[in-house]
């Protein structure tokens, strides 16, 4: 099964993007049927946070700030000076 699957992607890929577009639509289309038949859902609507949640928007934000400010500055409030 693995082949074939990276077959037909290595087949997609050389489609024009648009054609990729549909397909890749058709799919999540019929996965999204499929799971709707079997009353599942992709998306947690439940309003609350996990611990893994938590730790994920940690992390991201926390490669975020380190990716706006560079190493070599100062920035008070991460440092524990910053006084109000």
């Amino acid at each position: 099964m693995t082949q074939l699957l990276e077959e037909a992607i290595k087949q997609i890929k050389q489609l024009p993007e648009t054609e990729q577009d549909i397909i890749a639509r058709f799919i999540l289309k019929a996965l999204e049927t499929n799971l709707v038949e079997k009353n599942l859902s992709i998306i947690d609507e439940g309003d609350t946070w996990t611990e893994e949640d938590q730790l994920e928007i940690t992390s991201f934000s926390l490669q975020y700030a380190a990716s706006i400010f560079p190493e070599s500055e100062f920035i008070p409030w991460i440092s524990g000076y910053y006084k109000c």
